[in-house]
């Protein structure tokens, strides 16, 4: 499995990659949305998932979802916003901006392992 996280917080995106490389996941990090529209443009294979953060400079992460979402090539991969943020209209916001789960931080590494592979369906 290679999954795109994105995150503002280097000590999150460390935690991240850290969590994931353990369980054998592949991780690919951006700083902020318009530089993970750029990595997931220059990957050579679509990642499987994408984690993003909600609240970063340049392009937070509603904009990146809808970005995301509004190519075609991308539409299948699911995306987990990975957030402080726990308020009820920001889930809302993020599932109709194509959101397919939220987990709030500081997160279990346990559960995001789970969240991934549900979503992806990849063991």
């Amino acid at each position: 499995m290679r999954v795109l996280a994105i995150d503002d917080s280097r000590t999150i995106r460390d935690m991240v990659r850290l969590t994931l490389e353990r369980e054998g996941i592949e991780t690919v990090l951006a700083d902020d949305g318009i530089h993970g529209i750029e990595v997931l443009d220059g990957m050579d294979t679509h990642p499987d998932a994408i984690l993003t953060d909600v609240n970063m400079p340049r392009l937070d992460g509603f904009g990146f979802i809808e970005r995301v979402r509004q190519q075609p090539e991308y539409a299948g991969i699911p995306i987990l916003v990975l957030t402080t943020e726990s308020a009820r209209d920001l889930k809302l916001r993020a599932r109709a901006s194509g959101a397919t789960g939220w987990i709030v931080k500081p997160f279990d590494p346990a559960r995001l392992v789970v969240a991934l592979r549900t979503v992806t369906g990849l063991a």
